[in-house]
Parts: structure tokens; sequence; C-alpha cells
């Protein structure tokens, strides 16, 4: 793709992609410091995976609550204010020193770690319509790399100068970004006039008005369930036997997900060329054979790491499928359309992380593994579905256009 447009410039495309990833590392610092922050704060696993619950429930009500207003109020402004305040949140939990306000910064760190999912649909309207998919999956590879990098550089960090060293560097990268910003996003003409609460109520309208929104925040829901179903106990087995990993070794499984970023530019390609549902199927066929792999691979690194490639593989290409879908549904209101898309998303990861954490404390890896899987399963049977449902509908159509 030719990423440069009179309305969105290479330059411009690049700064909105990298400031989307530094801001939604702040969800994922913690899944390679849980095992430590369990043994500094004294608390048991169950306990201290129920942290990433909390980022993932705060997430959603910040996209409940917030996102939408980039529909309401001048885009810039608002991202420049959430980046400042996440950043003030992270320099407030490396000084937490009680597990119970760790807890609640965890929470509200979530909350105003929402600035990335104002900046997508914010590149998704000055993108040309014919780029959109790929634009989005641009944008997403910077999500990715946040994602990727969030863990690694935790591990590195943590294991040179203490967990909450990772909490400090965030905090002064986020304030930097909101600089940055600042002088680079552009201004926008005046929103439409709502009031604040027909705001948020319009958003959840969405829902109910648009099936194939509801379809798409569904596949959204479960395979980030699934996603967390892995990442919020790995730290666990890997800390544990037969492994005994550092921080160090544990953050770098992260860059194993690598394969994310590629699959999430495969399907923005798919989206632009509207084979949307072939590239639904194929993903979430992924996501649940990668559970299959991470069990049979349980004591071997090689194996882990395999299947961690191919749940990245499967997630990011079913999340760049269905955004490229849902931006197309209401171009005047992509942030609410993005805000209760990514709302159900992170109500089903707020899942995944408290079933994750309560089964691998009673049934360990393989009890995870199992759960995993069967979130696949519930991704790939109504997407397999969907398909057939289609095909029969045209030829039903098709037979009685004949009969006339």
């Amino acid at each position: 793709m030719n990423a440069t447009t009179p309305s969105l410039p290479r330059g411009l495309l690049v700064v909105m992609a990298t400031a989307v990833g530094i801001i939604v590392a702040n969800l994922y610092y913690l899944q390679p410091l849980l095992h430590q922050v369990r043994h500094d704060f004294a608390v048991t696993t169950a306990s201290a995976s129920t942290l990433m619950t909390l980022a993932q429930l705060g997430y959603a009500a910040g996209l409940a609550f917030l996102v939408p207003l980039g529909d309401l109020v001048a885009r810039r402004r608002l991202v420049v204010l959430d980046f400042l305040a996440a950043g003030a949140l992270m320099a407030l939990g490396a000084l937490a020193h009680t597990f119970v306000l760790f807890a609640a910064c965890t929470l509200v760190i979530g909350v105003v770690s929402v600035g990335g999912q104002i900046i997508v649909p914010f590149a998704a309207d000055l993108a040309p319509r014919a780029y959109r998919g790929r634009v989005i999956a641009w944008v997403m590879t910077g999500l990715l790399m946040g994602i990727l990098l969030s863990r690694t550089v935790s591990g590195l960090l943590a294991q040179a100068a203490g967990w909450r060293s990772v909490y400090w560097g965030a905090a002064l990268a986020l304030m930097l970004t909101a600089g940055v910003l600042y002088r680079v996003l552009p201004d926008e003409p005046a929103r439409a006039s709502l009031r604040y609460r027909a705001l948020v109520a319009s958003t959840f309208a969405l829902l109910v008005t648009s099936a194939p929104l509801r379809r798409r925040a569904w596949y959204g829901a479960v395979v980030f369930a699934s996603f967390n179903v892995l990442w919020t106990t790995i730290s666990f087995h890997l800390a544990g036997a037969p492994f005994h990993y550092s921080n160090a070794v544990i953050g770098l499984f992260g860059l194993f997900g690598v394969a994310g970023v590629l699959a999430a530019n495969a399907a923005g390609h798919l989206a632009d060329r509207r084979r949307t549902r072939a590239a639904t199927v194929a993903t979430a066929t992924l996501v649940t054979l990668a559970y299959g792999v991470l069990w049979l691979g349980r004591a071997s690194a090689v194996g882990l790491a395999l299947g961690i490639v191919v749940l990245d593989a499967g997630m990011q290409g079913t999340h760049i499928t269905n955004q490229s879908v849902i931006y197309g549904l209401a171009p005047g209101s992509r942030s609410r359309v993005n805000s209760v898309y990514m709302v159900c998303c992170f109500l089903g990861a707020a899942f995944g992380s408290y079933a994750a954490g309560q089964v691998y404390a009673a049934a360990g890896w393989t009890g995870d593994c199992w759960l995993g899987a069967a979130l696949g399963l519930a991704l790939l049977i109504p997407a397999a579905g969907e398909g057939l449902t289609r095909r029969a509908t045209r030829r039903t159509a098709r037979q009685e256009r004949l009969a006339l």
C-alpha cells in the first residue's frame, strides 16, 4: 500500500501507529511479571491473576465511557489528555506498596489506556476507502508491536532493575508521546452536538440495531478470551518446573507473537478484497488448533513457542478482519462502533483472564489448554456456520429466480 495520501501522510501514520503501541502496552506489562508481583505482595496465584482481569475490566469501562467522546469532541485534544492521564497513573502504580492499592491502580490504568482506540477510528476516517483495511492493518501493526515488545521490555527491565522500573519507564514514554501527538495530530471540523448521556446510549443502541456488529462483537469477545487464557498464566507455567525461567526469558516469549503482525497485514488485504468470511474461518481454525499445540508442547520451550505463533496469528487475523467489517457499517459513528466492539472484546478478555486463573489453580496447564480450545470452537463454529447460511440463502434465491 502507498500509505501517503493527501489526508494521511506516511509520517503521520507511523506516529499514530507508534502511539497506539505505546499506550496499549500498559495492559500487557504485567503478564510476564505476575509471578514476581505474587511473590512481592505475598498473594496467591489466583489473586495475582485477577490483576489482569481488573486491567481488562477497566479498559472495557474506558471503551464504554471515554472512547465514544471521539464522536463528540476533537480527538486531538482527547487523545493528548488521555496519554497524560495514563502516564500519571503508571507513575502512581510504581509507587504502590500494598496489593489493594496496586490493584486499584491497575483498574484505573485500564480505564485511561484507551487512547489507541480513539486513534484507530481517527486513522480510518483519514484513509481513502480503497485503502482503509490496509491503513487499519498498519495502525494495528503498531498495536501488535506494542503488545509484543511490552512483554519483552517488561521482562528485561524487571530483571535489571525490578518490576517497578517498568512502570516508571512507561510513564515517561507516555508523557513524551503526549507532547508529540499534540504537535502532529490534525485538527478536525466541529463535531456533532450530542448530550453525553445520549452519546453513550446511542453507542450501545448500535449493538441492538446492527446484526453484523453483534456477530463481529461475539467473534471479538471469544477470540480475546481465548488469547488471554494463554497470556494470563504462561508466566506461572514458565517460572515453574520444568523451566524455572527468569523474568527476562519469560518476557522474550512475547516476541514469538510476531506472527500476529504478519496475519494482521494478510487479513487487511483480504478485507479490502471482501474475503472477510474466509479470513474469519481460517483464523478461527488457527486459534482452536493452537491450544492442541500448546498442550502437546507443554514441557518444551519450542512447543510452547510454536503454539504462541499459531495463537497470535489466529487472534490478530480475526481482530483485523472484524475491524475492517465494522468500520464500514456506520461511517459517521466510527468511534462509537469501535467503542461497543472493543467493550465486548475486553469483557471477553476479562472473562478469559479470570477463568484462566481459576482453572490453572485447579487443573494446571492442561486445564487451561482445554479452556482455550473450547473458546476457539465457540469462535469457529458460528464463523463456519455464517458462510454455510449465506451460501444456502444465495442458492434459495437463485432457485426462486429460476422458478419465475
